[in-house]
């Protein structure tokens, strides 16, 4: 190679790469990957090395569930912390949900709004989605063509009133649109009569909350989507999958070559119903956390490639709304910062690596958004990566996240898996969770 004062070389004994961890130099150029070489391969004269030892080398994790919740209802969150918890989390790429700021994504100049508040703000890169509401049909192929990554539907009330469920006809009628231009819908997937008949009882029993949005809620939906997916031949996502009972039934329509896609979530995979506290309401989310058994069952989903991708589903909100009625306090769980050791300590006691993990937290969702620069450490990729030491451990310390509200249900908990720092394009943008570098772009879809 030429001299190129330009260049950096990264290097670990532990490069987590599509074809396997292994020892290697990874060089950079430009903000993008240029040669992932053998571990003692020279370094081009000119350029710096970074040599991080035994520290793992992730790409970038990508995050496509984060409520932001900026304009509108900042004082929940802001591009300013959400991005600066993401980047400590070692996520470099977030896509914001279309609901809870205000105005909603519903609008190309709703759309507008939002990027230029997050503008100059944006720690890590981040896009959008669009929002599918009663009445914006006409709306939706405007707000694809200005680079939205899709369209979030919800199928019973989302929790803010602005921001309405479709029902059945306008589902129908939302998706053959997006169909007709290719793009993608992903949906909170509950259906509203089952959670209509499900009793609904005041006070801090988790058991009461747990029995208020039934299993069979989210089945009968993913039914139905799987239906309208088949007979619209439309790319549908189902958003923060919490039932297991759903996975044969989606593998089933996988098979029939149904283009269906599925997430799940940090907390699904690490907290259990058994171990909420009453009065708990910081593990409140919609659809809940379930039994333990369930748990065990969304592993198998992950570990089989029935679910494609672990988000976060970060919706935070200001700690006077975690009331401690489970009925009435806010459903979200704050875990942006989080999500990389959360996960990574759970599966490694299942017995699963580091490439498991990247691929479900990096790889998986950049291929959902069609990120093609993003979710690996390969040539022609954005040099975005995390460092993160595997075996450390550390307590988890609501003082010490970046979230605007520090209300969190792994308060207390000890992780795995220290994130050591964040690059994007090249460059260092947090040093032990402190941010050292405002870097982050507004990206939008590709339109190839």
């Amino acid at each position: 190679m030429p001299p190129d004062s330009s260049q950096l070389v990264l290097r670990s004994t532990r490069v987590v790469t599509p074809e396997g961890t292994r020892p290697a130099s990874v060089t950079v150029a430009g903000g993008r990957i240029t040669a992932v070489l053998p571990h003692d391969a020279e370094v081009p004269a000119g350029a710096r090395l970074q040599d991080f030892g035994d520290d793992a080398l992730l790409p970038g994790l990508v995050d496509t569930h984060v409520h932001v919740n900026d304009p509108g209802r900042s004082e929940w969150e802001g591009f300013w912390t959400a991005t600066r918890a993401a980047a400590a989390g070692g996520v470099t790429t977030l896509l914001d949900m279309p609901l809870n700021s205000l105005p909603p994504t519903t609008t190309v100049d709703h759309l507008r709004v939002k990027q230029d508040v997050a503008r100059s703000k944006a720690h890590v890169d981040t896009g959008f989605w669009g929002g599918a509401v009663p009445g914006n049909v006409a709306e939706l192929r405007p707000l694809h063509d200005a680079g939205v990554f899709g369209f979030k539907c919800f199928l019973s009330p989302s929790g803010v009133e602005e921001f309405p469920e479709l029902d059945a006809g306008q589902l129908e009628a939302a998706l053959t649109e997006i169909a007709s231009f290719g793009g993608l819908l992903i949906v909170h997937a509950e259906d509203p009569a089952h959670l209509s008949a499900a009793p609904q009882r005041a006070g801090g029993r988790y058991a009461d909350f747990l029995a208020s949005r039934p299993r069979a809620a989210e089945n009968d939906a993913v039914a139905l989507l799987v239906r309208l997916a088949r007979q619209l031949d439309a790319r549908v996502h189902v958003l923060h999958l919490s039932s297991a009972d759903a996975l044969p039934m989606i593998a089933e329509a996988r098979r029939e070559g149904v283009r269906l896609t599925v997430e799940t979530c940090p907390h699904f995979l690490t907290l259990t119903a058994e171990e909420v506290p009453d009065g708990a309401t910081e593990f409140k989310c919609c659809p809940p956390i379930r039994e333990r058994e369930n748990q065990d069952a969304l592993w198998q989903g992950l570990a089989d490639g029935v679910i494609d991708c672990v988000v976060s589903d970060h919706s935070p909100c200001t700690a006077d709304l975690k009331t401690p009625d489970f009925r009435d306090a806010w459903g979200g769980i704050s875990s942006l910062q989080l999500g990389l050791p959360a996960v990574w300590t759970e599966a490694r006691r299942r017995g699963h690596s580091l490439d498991d993990v990247v691929r479900w937290m990096s790889g998986g969702p950049a291929a959902l958004a069609g990120l093609a620069a993003k979710g690996a450490i390969a040539p022609g990729r954005d040099a975005d990566f995390a460092v993160l030491a595997p075996e450390q451990t550390f307590t988890v310390d609501p003082a010490a996240l970046h979230h605007r509200n520090r209300v969190t249900a792994y308060a207390g908990r000890t992780l795995h898996g220290v994130v050591r720092s964040s690059w994007l394009r090249g460059e260092q943008i947090t040093d032990h969770s402190r941010p050292v570098r405002t870097s982050g772009r507004l990206i939008e879809r590709n339109p190839a």
